[in-house]
């Protein structure tokens, strides 16, 4: 399916994606703290109401 070639790349690849991604998170910390207070609250409201549109599929079906 794939060759040898393209696997390493795509390992090297990935790996290489996320410590990039990992130095870019660590570099925003702070700056996320200061302007996303409260983002939190809002993710768990927005997964409550999936949570209970997803039981008032089933309950009402």
């Amino acid at each position: 399916m794939f060759t040898t070639g393209q696997l390493i790349f795509a390992t090297l690849f990935f790996i290489a994606f996320v410590i990039a991604i990992y130095f870019s998170y660590q570099k925003d910390k702070n700056l996320r703290r200061k302007h996303y207070k409260g983002s939190y609250a809002v993710i768990i409201a927005f997964f409550i109401f999936l949570i209970v549109l997803f039981l008032m599929k089933f309950v009402l079906h």
